[in-house]
C-alpha cells in the first residue's frame, strides 16, 4: 500500500459509504455470480453447516462460564483488537507489558476449534472452503457468519474463548525467552481501526471514547506496543526479511510485527519443541538470475537508485530502494520483485523456509476465523492429532488461496472497468440508494 492508498484509507473512517443504484448492484451481484462459478467459490452454506452453527451457538455466555475454570482467566488484562474499519470478523487481539527485565505480549486468537471439531459438518465445509474470500464490498466466508461474526470474533466488551500465545521477550535482542500456548478466556477492551490506532498514538485523550472501564489505560498500552513493534520491524529488516511496504503507518505496523512475532513462536512449539508436522507456510526463493534481473529494472527506473553495497543482498537491496524512492515509482518496484518471486505454499515439512520473510520455518496460526491452515494448525496445537490426509490438505488451501486472489483481482478490475475505486469500496463499503 503507498501512501496515497494510506491517505484513503485513512480517511474511511470519517467517510460513508460508496453510493451505488439497484441497476449497478444488479451488474456486480451478476459479475460476483460469475466468479464464483468460475473459481467453484460457494457462497451460500448448506442448512446443516447453518443448523449445526445455530445450534453449537446456543448459550455462549453459560459456555463460556463452564470453560472457566478449565482455562487461564485473562478477563483482567488489558486486551483490544485492530482492524481495518470494515471488518467483519476479528480473530486476533493483542495486550502487552513491560517488566524490569522483560517484555511480554500476549496474541490472544479467537479459539475456533472449540465450537468447530473433525467429524463435524462445519470442519467439513471449512476443509471445503479453505479461506474467506475478501472482495471489495462482500466476504464469502469459510466459516458461517454466526460463528465468523459473533460468537468466535473477539468483539469489544463480551466474554470470549481464545488461545493465547503468550511470548517472553529478551528486552534487548528481542528474542523469546519464554512461549507459552494456551487456552484462555478473554474480554476485548476496546475494538479499534487502523486511524482510530492512530489517533490515540497521536492524542491519548482519544482512547477514552473506546472504553467501558475508565482505569483501562489503552493509549499508555498502544504507545507501548508500537514502540515493541518499531523494534521488532527494525530488526526483521536487519536481518534481511523483505519489506515491500516500507511506509506503512504504525497501527498496520503493531499488528504485522505482532502476530508475525505470534505465527513464529507457534511454529517454534510445533517444529522444535514437539517435532509434528503441521500446515507450514514455505515460501520458495527467486534464481539469481531472476533477482539480477529485478533488480536491473528497478534501477533503471527514472530517479532510482539501488545502494552499491547491498546488490549481494537482493532483500536488503530492494528494503534500502524503497525506503529512498520517490512516490511514483513504488508500484513499480514492488511489481519488479512481486513477478520473480515464486508462490507461497503450505508444506507439512518447512524445511524450504520463507524466502520473503528470511525465517528458517514458519506457519500460520493467528487467522483461524478466515484461514484453513490456522484452523489446522490450533487443532494440532492443542491435541497434537495430526489429519491423516495434511499433504493433500497443504495443497488443496494453496490451490484454493490462488482462486480467492484471481477472483478478486478481476473483481477489482470489473470495479474499475465500470468506472468504481476498488480501495474506496473496499474501505468503505457500498450503499444501493434510489435513484
Amino acid at each position: 500500500m503507498t501512501n496515497s492508498k494510506q491517505a484513503e484509507a485513512g480517511t474511511a473512517d470519517s467517510q460513508g459509504p460508496v453510493e451505488i443504484d439497484e441497476e449497478m448492484a444488479r451488474h456486480l451481484a451478476n459479475k460476483r455470480e460469475e466468479l464464483f462459478e468460475k473459481f467453484e467459490i460457494p457462497d451460500a452454506f448448506p442448512p446443516e453447516v447453518l443448523e449445526e452453527a445455530e445450534e453449537r451457538s446456543e448459550n455462549i455466555g453459560a459456555q463460556i462460564s463452564a470453560e472457566v475454570d478449565e482455562r487461564r482467566d485473562l478477563r483482567d488484562l488489558t486486551t483490544w483488537t485492530t482492524d481495518p474499519i470494515d471488518a467483519q470478523d476479528f480473530d486476533d487481539a493483542i495486550s502487552v507489558e513491560k517488566r524490569d527485565d522483560e517484555y511480554v505480549l500476549w496474541v490472544h486468537i479467537a479459539d475456533v476449534t472449540h465450537y468447530v471439531t473433525p467429524e463435524t459438518a462445519m470442519w467439513d465445509e471449512a476443509r471445503q472452503r479453505a479461506n474467506t474470500v475478501y472482495l471489495p464490498g462482500y466476504t464469502v466466508h469459510m466459516l458461517p457468519p454466526i460463528l465468523a461474526e459473533t460468537v468466535c470474533s473477539l468483539v469489544p466488551h463480551e466474554d470470549r474463548l481464545a488461545h493465547t500465545v503468550e511470548m517472553h521477550l529478551d528486552p534487548d535482542g528481542l528474542g523469546y525467552e519464554e512461549i507459552d500456548i494456551y487456552k484462555s478466556v478473554v474480554r476485548s477492551d476496546a475494538r479499534l481501526t487502523y486511524t482510530e490506532c492512530e489517533n490515540i498514538l497521536e492524542d491519548a485523550d482519544a482512547a477514552g471514547e473506546f472504553l467501558e472501564d475508565p482505569e483501562v489505560d489503552l493509549a499508555a498500552k498502544t504507545e507501548l506496543v508500537w514502540q515493541l513493534a518499531d523494534r521488532m520491524h527494525e530488526q526483521r529488516k536487519a536481518d534481511g526479511s523483505l519489506v515491500l511496504n516500507p511506509r506503512r503507518d504504525r497501527a498496520h505496523t503493531i499488528i504485522e510485527e505482532c502476530m508475525l512475532k505470534a505465527n513464529k513462536a507457534v511454529t517454534h512449539e510445533l517444529m522444535w519443541d514437539r517435532g509434528v508436522e503441521a500446515m507450514y507456510r514455505v515460501h520458495p526463493q527467486p534464481a539469481p538470475e531472476e533477482w539480477s534481473d529485478a533488480l536491473r529494472e528497478i534501477q533503471d527506473l527514472d530517479g532510482v537508485s539501488i545502494p552499491g553495497d547491498k546488490w549481494d543482498e537482493p532483500r536488503k537491496a530492494v528494503n534500502a530502494t524503497l525506503e529512498k524512492a520517490p512516490e511514483r515509482q513504488l508500484d513499480k518496484i514492488q511489481w519488479a520483485v512481486m513477478k520473480v518471486m515464486p508462490r507461497a505454499k503450505y508444506m507439512n515439512d518447512p524445511f524450504g523456509g520463507h524466502h520473503a520473510l528470511n525465517f528458517e520455518i514458519y506457519g500460520h496460526f493467528t487467522s483461524p476465523i478466515r484461514r484453513l491452515s490456522d484452523l489446522i494448525n490450533h487443532w494440532i496445537v492443542d491435541t497434537n492429532d495430526v489429519p491423516a490426509d495434511l499433504i493433500a490438505l497443504c495443497d488443496h488451501a494453496s490451490d484454493r488461496q490462488g482462486d480467492a486472489e484471481q477472483c478478486e483481482r478481476e473483481y477489482k478490475q470489473f470495479l474499475e472497468e465500470v468506472g468504481l475505486d476498488p480501495n474506496a469500496v473496499n474501505n468503505r463499503g457500498i450503499e444501493v440508494v434510489d435513484e
